[in-house]
């Protein structure tokens, strides 16, 4: 579903973002992005929603080179993705409902076809009975699934969450990756970026390990397995990689 082939991203400042990455995601894969803050997760799915265009390599998704988009293809090509952010990103002055139909509405659904995929999505996250509601009246877990509910509307084939659970205690973190899981079994591709190493040790999932724009960790080869120089590290390797960084990063600023 997902393919990069020693991607590069160099910006204008001479910064190289992401260096020689390459990794595969198959159709309902579900998988962590983690790494220190500016190892390049962001940039990455900037390049996978074409807010961003690699300096070199390729990039395939659905069996689509992102470098033949154009411009007006941008937004077609966007339809494929289901996007979950940390802050949510609502509209508190629209409904629930309104936030989800808003996608749908956009794309040109007639407001009935609309209402059908909406409450289905809201169903989907146990959010039905409160469609009439103002984002406002809800809880953090609770506008978190609506933001759920909107990505995944429009029944995309991949779903891209950045910290999706930032901001919620380790009781509504578990709820919504346990959704997040639901849409993989359902053949979503599902990637996650997350610095919660504790949410991380507490599933089965690949996780694609960055430092300093480097793929460390969970490559994986054409064929889906592993390769050799990218094998899984242990979680108490995992957690050194990625708390080790962090701990030069605070050394530094002091």
């Amino acid at each position: 579903m997902i393919t990069f082939q020693q991607v590069c991203k160099r910006y204008a400042n001479g910064k190289d973002a992401l260096q020689q990455v390459s990794f595969q995601l198959d159709d309902g894969e579900l998988v962590f992005l983690t790494g220190h803050s500016g190892a390049g997760k962001s940039t990455l799915l900037k390049l996978l929603t074409l807010i961003e265009r690699p300096t070199q390599g390729q990039i395939i998704v659905d069996n689509q080179n992102l470098s033949a988009i154009n411009r007006p293809g941008i937004p077609y090509y966007r339809r494929k993705i289901g996007m979950v952010f940390q802050n949510h990103q609502l509209l508190f002055d629209r409904t629930v409902f309104d936030n989800v139909a808003l996608p749908l509405l956009i794309s040109g659904y007639s407001r009935k076809d609309a209402g059908r995929r909406v409450r289905a999505a809201l169903d989907k996250v146990g959010l039905l009975s409160k469609e009439n509601l103002l984002p406002i009246m809800l809880s953090g877990g609770e506008q978190q699934r609506i933001g759920i509910a909107r990505a995944v509307v429009n029944k995309p084939p991949i779903l891209l969450a950045d910290e999706p659970t930032g901001n919620l205690d380790p009781e509504l973190s578990a709820e919504i990756m346990d959704l997040f899981q639901q849409f993989s079994q359902v053949g979503v591709t599902v990637l996650v970026a997350t610095h919660d190493l504790a949410l991380i040790d507490r599933y089965p999932h690949r996780s694609l390990v960055l430092r300093d724009g480097v793929l460390l960790e969970g490559a994986a080869t054409l064929n889906g397995e592993e390769s050799p120089q990218n094998s899984h590290a242990s979680d108490l390797d995992l957690k050194e990689k990625v708390e080790g960084d962090v701990g030069q990063e605070g050394s530094a600023a002091r």
